[in-house]
């Protein structure tokens, strides 16, 4: 039975655009036991892949190249037999684990002169493939061998006895239907709405009928509290109440998610929420959220965007404070208009 030991990425949302790969490699492979080594706070995300038969959450942290931390990890990992290693961060350090704990097969890409340390070493061409779901898809092939269409669908398993203690825990009415707002993005302020514009937002569903809950990290919390206090108390800030696993959880309750261009976004992609993503200075060209029942509010024509920045160089983010709350009310009664059609043509 071949074993397959998968180094993550750093991200929620990369991390997600790589689970096509994982179906890929079960096509490729059935009966393979795949593994993941990731960081800890996307072992969670991993955990809850069906395609993954166990996780280890690694403890290094983004800089330092902790040398022996990884010969010591990689050298623990030899007795688990794996055969093929499948390295998706692009750093050298990223393939040091799999080359000490000598693993025939290492694969990945080109970068940061990882000759040696990969010996299956994929070449990207971005213009050719700018998804970064296809990317990470390639990397079940042989070099040079494309990839096909569609991809697998991205699914997380949801925990409903979690589900519930949480609710109770947390104190949440679920009488009325949920919208789940995720105001956060790890990357930066040039990806975040404006606390304001999600105020007038979360105002404005409660009027029709919505219970509103904040989703995020405790990096969010403050954000959260804004919106709070901006909404007059209409909105339940629960970033920073729960865990990873939980706010997958709680998601999974919601009848609608908006979200920014972050992890979280990619999370409701998986559970097949009716979404709503909100684009400023990245682009849904490169990393969509990969589903069907989704729009994409944005300002369009504007020159300045996408920059890809984690600041407004220009100081003014118009990108984002000229996207109304109007636009995206817009977008989520075409979302739903679109989930309704196809719930009464049997889809």
């Amino acid at each position: 039975m071949p074993r397959i030991l998968i180094v993550a990425p750093n991200w929620v949302g990369d991390t997600l655009l790589a689970q096509p790969l994982l179906a890929r490699l079960h096509q490729r492979l059935p009966g393979a036991v795949i593994d993941a080594l990731a960081p800890s706070w996307t072992a969670p995300l991993l955990s809850r892949m069906p395609e993954i038969a166990g996780v280890m959450a690694t403890p290094f942290v983004h800089g330092p190249l902790q040398l022996r931390q990884r010969w010591e990890t990689g050298k623990a990992l030899r007795a688990r037999g794996y055969h093929e290693a499948i390295v998706l961060p692009n750093t050298f350090k990223s393939a040091l684990i799999p080359f000490f704990a000598d693993i025939g097969l290492r694969v990945g890409f080109t970068g940061e002169s990882r000759y040696g340390l990969l010996n299956i070493l994929h070449k990207l061409d971005e213009k050719k493939t700018p998804l970064m779901a296809e990317r990470y898809a390639l990397l079940a092939e042989k070099p040079g061998v494309k990839t096909t269409h569609p991809l697998p669908k991205c699914s997380l398993r949801v925990d409903q006895a979690n589900l519930l203690i949480s609710v109770a825990r947390l104190g949440l009415d679920r009488s009325r239907p949920v919208v789940a707002l995720c105001p956060g993005a790890e990357y930066g302020p040039a990806k975040r709405w404006p606390a304001r514009h999600f105020a007038e937002l979360t105002r404005r569903l409660a009027a029709r009928g919505r219970n509103i809950w904040l989703l995020g990290s405790a990096k969010e919390m403050g954000l959260g509290n804004d919106i709070e206090r901006f909404s007059a108390g209409a909105a339940v800030n629960l970033c920073g109440r729960t865990d990873l696993a939980t706010a997958i959880d709680l998601m999974s309750a919601a009848e609608l998610v908006v979200s920014n261009d972050s992890g979280l976004m990619h999370v409701a992609a998986a559970l097949d929420k009716p979404l709503v993503a909100l684009y400023g200075s990245s682009s849904p060209e490169h990393t969509p959220p990969m589903s069907e029942h989704v729009r994409i509010a944005r300002i369009e024509g504007l020159p300045c965007s996408p920059c890809y920045q984690r600041e407004c160089p220009l100081g003014h983010f118009r990108c984002l404070n000229e996207l109304s709350a109007d636009q995206v009310i817009a977008e989520i009664d075409a979302v739903t208009a679109m989930e309704t059609g196809k719930n009464e043509a049997g889809l």
